[in-house]
């Protein structure tokens, strides 16, 4: 049974250094640094499964991804989840709209793409435009084989696009709650 919800929207506040999940919550971002081709964002997080997030929003792939520090007693051996989505960039703020596909980086695992089935059905209900759908399908694939023609290593691909990512040396991890 497919999950079937609205897109979800997110607000990235750099100015007011807030992030605007889509349940509305406002969470407090300890780092925006914004670069020519996109914007990394470094925030605590409470979720029981992790603690701190770090993202990268790339509007010219409709991706954003993501580095979640797992707390201690969470075993996984993810190393990136890449939401696609679209990307809106106003000069002061970034909107992104997920477009349901997602794509998930492991240490010793394929890379997988989830959610196709999330993308068909809010498409058929008409929650995403066919226009929508479309654009998730061909980032979707652009990525799929950039990364495996990188010997499935997404900072390889990236970098070769021209996407050099950093990442912090270290976080400190916000308690659960």
């Amino acid at each position: 049974m497919v999950d079937l919800h609205p897109v979800k929207e997110e607000l990235f506040d750099i100015p007011a250094r807030l992030n605007i999940d889509p349940k509305g919550f406002h969470r407090a971002v300890d780092t925006y640094e914004r670069t020519d081709f996109g914007l990394y964002m470094g925030r605590g997080a409470d979720h029981p499964r992790f603690g701190y997030l770090e993202s990268w929003l790339l509007p010219a792939l409709s991706l954003r991804i993501n580095i979640f520090h797992f707390r201690p007693h969470v075993t996984t051996g993810q190393l990136y989840y890449c939401d696609v989505a679209e990307i809106i960039d106003d000069g002061e703020r970034m909107r992104t709209r997920d477009l349901y596909i997602d794509l998930v980086t492991h240490r010793d695992k394929d890379l997988e793409v989830l959610d196709i089935d999330e993308l068909a059905a809010a498409t058929a209900a008409g929650l995403l435009s066919p226009a929508d759908a479309e654009r998730a399908i061909e980032a979707t694939l652009h990525a799929v084989e950039g990364i495996t023609r990188a010997g499935d290593d997404l900072m390889a691909w990236l970098r070769a696009e021209g996407y050099p990512l950093t990442w912090a040396d270290s976080v400190t991890l916000q308690p659960a709650g």
